[in-house]
């Protein structure tokens, strides 16, 4: 597709400097990556301050239906005021409801696993975490066979089937968590078949839940390890089984009744009650031909009381009506809402703050806003989101995308931001999810014109591209750009590689947990780059009437087709 001069490399430098009052410079001298101008009109000085203020006690973590998201939402309409912004919400507000439910079964239930005359006990939160996203006061699962059906995927684009047609009505479906060829070896019939370390969605536990309940099964349980997951146990437990959903009408598909995790130790010993060899069965689970595996005379019985609570949550939106096509958008967005307040192993109240895991974001699409407020009116309608709901499944991204406030055929972009780095200014960056479409390539020559250079993700097994509210966006077709400092290990000007690896080590020990809290020795400059480039790339989207596109391969790229008349040149 043609590409406007807004997109090309000589005109992304003046896109980072001209708010900054400096002179236009030509693509082929980039700027220096230690120099402010390659964060320019950032400043790394205001997100510190904004991250402080969203990370602090009266904020009580941000967690979804609490006053802590009250303070939240008021905060966020006061920023969006005071930058000039209107409101982009529902009748002319500044919000857009999202009905959620909330579920805590108790970590009193009881579950068990019988085989014959033995049975296994497991504990929630130690050996299990189940949830549930039934509107229900209890969950109840009585003698119900289990079968192991390896990853759980059925891909025939692939030539991939877990299943082989296995009736899985009434049953407990055991999953792997990540893709067959996770673990593939060299010359093994799955290695490449799903990208090799790379997760696709198959992957994704989110998927697996989907599928179970497809498929007619009572209860989904995936096994944990830590290296599939991309996380350690501890971080499944953290929110104490607590579940959130979008409030469903009914006539939708209901989700599997009964889901969760099992500890990876947990499901070793309930399979070898079984007679079964669970590291064996990973192997074999690897094979096309793997079928499904009953674990004989084993039925799981769970009866959990569910605390319910039903919620109206809300979307923080705002925007700047675009001169010229004020029907087309772009979206910049990140997710306002963290973990909230829980109790520690000393009856204490614990606050996970999510001060990187997003307070960064937020604080990005501030400066990006203020930004684009300050120059000239866009041609297109600029969009600024604050999500809620994104730990709890994207659920306020999704809740917009199946109620949008303006056409998804027209938003030409969304913009996420989720997770920035605080080890300061770096020489590279990373594309999360490369080769999906045509806005990672202009993020590729905006960080350039920075004096930076870009590299595929360097874990792509953890599934980025799939965890965070530019998803929803994806798979209604609209093309998106995903930054995610949680991709590798930066080359940072001060320190190298090894310092950016630091950051990062220290960064994921504190994933979801209450350490993720602000620091006043933070050094911004690498997440003001980032907001930078981003920045720029969606500047030349906003001052455009071309449209980005999926690429060739993408699983996005139909979706967009269908939709195409929509965009019509006029």
């Amino acid at each position: 597709m043609k590409r406007s001069p807004a997109f090309s490399p000589a005109f992304l430098m003046p896109a980072l400097l001209a708010f900054a009052g400096c002179a236009a410079t030509p693509a082929s001298h980039p700027a220096d990556p230690a120099s402010p101008r390659s964060y320019a009109p950032i400043s790394p000085e205001r997100m510190s301050e904004d991250i402080r203020t969203l990370a602090s006690d009266p904020f009580q973590g941000r967690a979804p239906g609490t006053e802590g998201e009250k303070v939240t939402v008021a905060w966020l309409i006061e920023q969006f005021k005071a930058l000039g912004l209107e409101p982009g919400g529902e009748n002319g507000g500044w919000t857009q409801d999202v009905p959620m439910i909330r579920t805590r079964p108790s970590v009193d239930g009881a579950v068990t696993a019988r085989t014959g005359g033995r049975t296994m006990r497991l504990v929630q939160l130690r050996d299990i975490c189940l949830s549930t996203l039934l509107p229900e006061r209890r969950i109840r699962v009585t003698d119900a066979p289990m079968v192991f059906v390896g990853y759980g995927v059925s891909a025939p684009e692939r030539g991939w089937d877990d299943f082989k047609g296995v009736d899985l009505r009434g049953k407990v479906a055991i999953f792997l968590v990540n893709d067959p060829d996770f673990d593939a070896k060299p010359g093994e019939a799955v290695a490449g078949k799903f990208g090799g370390r790379a997760m696709t969605y198959y992957g994704r536990w989110t998927y697996k839940f989907e599928e179970a309940a497809r498929r007619g099964a009572v209860a989904a349980l995936v096994v944990h390890d830590t290296p599939g997951a991309s996380y350690p146990w501890s971080t499944v437990v953290a929110p104490g089984g607590v579940a959130y959903d979008i409030a469903r009408d009914g006539n939708g598909a209901k989700p599997v009744p009964v889901q969760g995790w099992l500890e990876g130790g947990a499901a070793a010993r309930l399979f070898a009650q079984a007679g079964l060899d669970l590291a064996a069965l990973r192997e074999k689970a690897r094979a096309p031909d793997f079928r499904p595996v009953a674990l004989r005379g084993t039925r799981l019985s769970v009866d959990m009381p569910v605390t319910l609570d039903r919620l109206v949550s809300r979307n923080v939106l705002a925007k700047i009506t675009g001169a010229r096509f004020p029907e087309e958008s772009v979206m910049f967005g990140a997710h306002w809402d963290a973990f909230g307040e829980s109790k520690g192993p000393d009856g204490g109240t614990v606050i996970r703050r999510g001060a990187v895991d997003d307070g960064s974001g937020i604080a990005a699409v501030l400066e990006i806003a203020r930004a684009l407020r300050a120059g000239p009116t866009p041609d297109r309608t600029v969009r600024f989101a604050a999500w809620t709901g994104e730990e709890r499944g994207l659920l306020g991204s999704s809740w917009y995308v199946a109620h949008p406030l303006a056409p998804l055929e027209k938003t030409a972009a969304n913009l996420t931001m989720d997770v920035l780095q605080m080890g300061g200014a770096a020489r590279n960056a990373y594309v999360v999810g490369a080769g999906q479409d045509s806005l990672q390539q202009d993020f590729a020559r905006a960080a350039a014109a920075q004096g930076r250079t870009t590299r595929p993700e360097a874990m792509p097994e953890r599934g980025a591209f799939y965890r965070a509210d530019h998803l929803p966006f994806a798979r209604a077709g609209v093309p998106v750009l995903a930054v995610m400092d949680m991709a590798g290990a930066f080359d940072l000007v001060n320190g190298g590689e090894a310092a950016g690896a630091r950051w990062l080590k220290d960064y994921m020990a504190c994933y979801h947990q209450p350490c993720d809290a602000w620091h006043a020795d933070w050094d911004l400059r690498g997440a003001a780059q980032d907001a930078a480039a981003v920045l720029a790339v969606g500047r030349g989207v906003a001052f455009s009437h071309d449209w980005p596109y999926w690429e060739a391969d993408s699983e996005f790229r139909a979706v967009r087709e269908n939709s195409a008349a929509a965009r019509a040149p006029l």
